[in-house]
């Protein structure tokens, strides 16, 4: 076996906040069972674990081409 190696880390750490409140958020909004409201995600099966992730990914990527298509040429 290998030793595990947590590459999952911001890039700001000061975003951790916002990333956990935004997290919660989408799995309210996905109706995820209410497991997730103790900050424990352990007893979450990986498929919700994973619409979670993936919205939040849709979402990021969505704004960012928001922001890039809405910006003026220079």
């Amino acid at each position: 076996m290998s030793i595990r190696n947590n590459n999952n880390r911001l890039t700001n750490p000061m975003a951790k906040q916002a990333m956990d409140k935004f997290k919660l958020e989408v799995a309210q909004e996905l109706n995820i069972s209410n497991d997730y409201q103790s900050g424990y995600w352990g007893n979450m099966t990986s498929r919700e674990c994973g619409s979670v992730g993936g919205e939040m990914v849709r979402r990021m990527v969505e704004q960012y081409e928001n922001q890039v298509a809405n910006k003026q040429p220079q």
